[in-house]
């Protein structure tokens, strides 16, 4: 019988959408990439990762084109699934790369932990937008200001980079040696041959080479 993992997410936008996919094990979400966006563009929260089985369908084709599942307001009020505040909910609590935790909360407790994580996704995205602002504010005016030094604090304290991107231009004069093969028909022409074979490179992650031109060519 084939195994399948079930992952559960909710959307932290004002939809609310509760997402479940299953999916055959070994094809799931690679290790540590749980990211999902929503219909309505909004981050989701992972909520559980659960075994699941699905047993075979042997019902005939003729079967399959007979039956129909309606799936609407009747359905999800039926008292299959009625709603149920003190049912007793048992779930996988996820940490990272160690072992899972399972807990077992009322539906009243795990609505209320969903509803304070959409809350707090909100005001995380709320104070990055801020501090995004502030570094701005602060990158702007860090240069001309007598108060340099409280700018600085004030960056530490929201863990902000004080960076700014720096245009530069410079000239480099390279010499060096080339074996020509004076039998092949290389054309002779010293400029296009260094041209095509020399570049610039940077050893630094925050030096970024654009344009590179080659001029004055020349044997000595």
């Amino acid at each position: 019988m084939t195994t399948y993992q079930k992952y559960t997410w909710v959307c932290t936008g004002d939809c609310d959408a509760l997402i479940e996919y299953t999916i055959k094990d070994g094809f799931g979400w690679p290790a540590g990439e749980m990211n999902l966006t929503c219909r309505c563009n909004s981050n989701c929260t992972l909520l559980s990762v659960e075994d699941a089985t699905i047993p075979p369908i042997t019902t005939t084709k003729e079967e399959q084109m007979e039956e129909t599942t309606t799936i609407g307001s009747d359905a999800l009020h039926s008292p299959a699934v009625a709603y149920n505040p003190d049912l007793l909910v048992t779930y996988k609590v996820l940490h990272g790369y160690s072992n899972p935790e399972y807990t077992t909360s009322k539906v009243t407790s795990l609505e209320w932990d969903l509803h304070n994580g959409r809350q707090s996704q909100k005001t995380v995205s709320l104070l990055q937008s801020k501090i995004s602002t502030v570094k701005d504010i602060i990158t702007e005016a860090y240069a001309d200001s007598e108060d340099q030094d409280t700018l600085r604090a004030i960056a530490e304290a929201l863990d902000i980079e004080l960076t700014r991107q720096v245009e530069f231009t410079c000239s480099i004069e390279v010499s060096g040696t080339m074996e020509i093969d004076l039998l092949s028909d290389w054309g002779n022409d010293l400029e296009d041959e260094v041209t095509d074979n020399l570049y610039v490179e940077s050893q630094s992650g925050r030096i970024e080479i654009g344009d590179i031109e080659i001029c004055h060519v020349r044997e000595c």
